[in-house]
């Protein structure tokens, strides 16, 4: 007489649990060693390594994070671009979601759309992480080193995940800062969610950001012009990484934490395309000397989680760029 005759209940239940556990991603117990910190400034901050849910008003575990990023179907990276503890950060980010059982594929905002085939051409030749620099001109795009980005991608290639080119190409960023989202096809706006209207106070919000990113030299008005390419940018990203989800089952953002602020960034697009989707939007934040009660380093965006870090440098960008920034200043 089969066992399974004699002990049904047991037998079904055995199956169904080795069902589960073969679709359901593993989540390790503990999380892989983070890196060290790079960044040379308030290393012994209170909130240094702290990571703030400010949803919850409660500080989360690093343990904690493989769970949230094993039940996602995209992750949002917000980083600051020349601070490396960032980047090492988003790569043990990707390397905790192969730990889960993830596949996930890696966009770059920094790689525009018009160079997949380039991205495509050098790693289908077998290229490596080091000379991915090269191949995309990296040192001419105006983005830090790419050392900076390098371990991202060494996670990614060791991995054999694909990478993609995300955001919109800088001619058509320009057309679209001169004559509006009309530069793209009314077919893509339409597709990218970009001729939903934004409530009055998003768009208000978006200026002011930008405004004060440009050390308030125009009032917020005055960046009505690359308010339109931010949302047209954030659009497109929205779009690779619906697209990468058609090839596999997560994805991942690399880009500022402007753009991957929940309240009206990448994933307000997202949720506009596809509202089932599940999303974790992470940002990286610099510490600040003397300000050590999360709530008081201002709007988090939306964000999910904050994760706090040294600083990379104190050197003040209104100053550093006074001479660019005055060109922006309007004529009395």
């Amino acid at each position: 007489m089969p066992i399974s005759t004699l002990f049904p209940a047991v037998v079904r239940a055995s199956l169904l649990l080795a069902a589960f556990l073969h679709a359901a991603p593993l989540v390790p117990a503990v999380a892989a060693p983070l890196p060290d910190w790079q960044s040379p400034l308030l290393r012994d901050h209170p909130l240094t390594g702290k990571i703030w849910d400010p949803t919850a008003e409660r500080f989360v575990s690093v343990e904690q994070i493989p769970r949230r990023l094993a039940a996602v179907d995209v992750v949002l990276l917000g980083e600051r671009h020349d601070n490396a503890d960032h980047h090492r950060l988003q790569a043990w980010v990707v390397s905790a979601m192969i730990a889960a059982g993830h596949r996930p594929a890696v966009a770059f905002e920094m790689i525009p759309r018009d160079r997949a085939g380039d991205l495509d051409a050098y790693l289908a030749e077998g290229g490596t992480a080091v000379g991915l620099g090269d191949a995309l001109d990296w040192a001419d795009s105006g983005w830090p080193d790419w050392s900076l980005y390098r371990p991202i991608a060494e996670v990614a290639l060791a991995n054999e995940l694909e990478i993609v080119a995300a955001d919109l190409p800088v001619a058509k960023r320009r057309q679209i800062s001169e004559t509006g989202a009309e530069a793209l096809p009314m077919d893509l706006r339409a597709a990218w969610a970009l001729e939903r209207p934004w409530p009055e106070e998003m768009t208000r919000s978006l200026q002011e950001e930008l405004s004060r990113a440009h050390c308030d030299v125009a009032p917020p008005e005055a960046f009505a012009g690359l308010a339109e390419v931010q949302r047209a940018r954030d659009a497109a990203m929205a779009d690779s990484l619906l697209q990468a989800l058609e090839r596999t089952d997560t994805a991942v953002l690399i880009a500022g934490a402007g753009h991957t602020r929940s309240d009206r960034g990448v994933p307000w697009f997202l949720v506009a395309r596809s509202p089932a989707l599940d999303n974790l939007a992470i940002a990286f934040r610099e510490v600040e000397m003397g300000v050590t009660a999360p709530a008081d380093y201002g709007d988090h965006g939306g964000h999910d989680l904050i994760w706090f870090t040294p600083r990379h440098d104190d050197v003040d960008p209104c100053e550093a760029f006074a001479e660019q920034l005055e060109r922006l200043r309007p004529v009395p």
